[in-house]
């Protein structure tokens, strides 16, 4: 990479007409960068293409989500309700009850236990419509994408999804040089090869996400 920068910098008149001594700085600082730049990404491994499938995986509730509590037999107390934005929600007889981090399955059973000093053996099922979840499982992309921002987790989600939803790569993204922050993992650090996978169509470029994974797009140097 240095070679190409100076030649590049000779063919392309880039320090024509600058005293010897500012080109010359130019080129050693440049040099430098490229060098600094192909050293970083040396020493942050490759993401893994494919990881072990989680069977176990649950989704759990997030605020913004929004819940149909359907209590059986007592359609009055049945309801829809947001998950407001500190966690809780309320509903008919019970209040400021927690649901974030809870599968909806857990969130019923508590409603159940707090109903119960009212109706004798509630029932109660929970449906998840308008899916956030937890802010821990989002799925955040910043720097270089189209339309930087954060979305939700969903179960055997792909780097490909996810730059779908972004809508791809601005001019000026250095693709090969992306990475993946996994919290999940102690905040480990994977590179991601998004060029290869974009314009070349390179699946073996395309690896899978994971709750809480970051992806930081570059911008290219030059």
């Amino acid at each position: 990479m240095p070679d190409r920068i100076s030649r590049a910098g000779s063919e392309s008149g880039w320090f024509d007409g600058l005293p010897k001594a500012i080109g010359r700085a130019a080129l050693a600082f440049m040099t430098v960068v490229a060098v600094a730049v192909s050293g970083c990404a040396a020493k942050i491994p490759m993401a893994p293409a494919q990881l072990a499938v989680n069977n176990d995986y649950a989704y759990l509730i997030g605020p913004g989500d929004n819940l149909n509590i359907v209590i059986w037999r007592n359609p009055e107390l049945s309801s829809s309700v947001p998950v407001r934005p500190d966690g809780m929600i309320t509903t008919p007889l019970v209040e400021d009850i927690k649901a974030t981090n809870k599968t909806p399955t857990q969130l019923a059973r508590e409603i159940e236990k707090a109903l119960t000093k009212y109706i004798q053996d509630p029932i109660v099922t929970i449906i998840v419509t308008g899916f956030v979840g937890p802010y821990s499982e989002q799925i955040r992309i910043v720097g270089q994408a189209s339309r930087p921002q954060t979305i939700p987790y969903r179960q055997n989600m792909s780097i490909l999804d996810v730059m779908i939803a972004v809508g791809g790569l601005t001019d000026f993204a250095a693709g090969n040089r992306a990475t993946i922050l996994r919290t999940r993992e102690g905040n480990a650090q994977y590179r991601v090869r998004l060029k290869d996978l974009l314009q070349k169509g390179d699946v073996s470029a395309n690896v899978d996400m994971r709750p809480g994974d970051v992806l930081i797009i570059p911008e290219s140097y030059f």
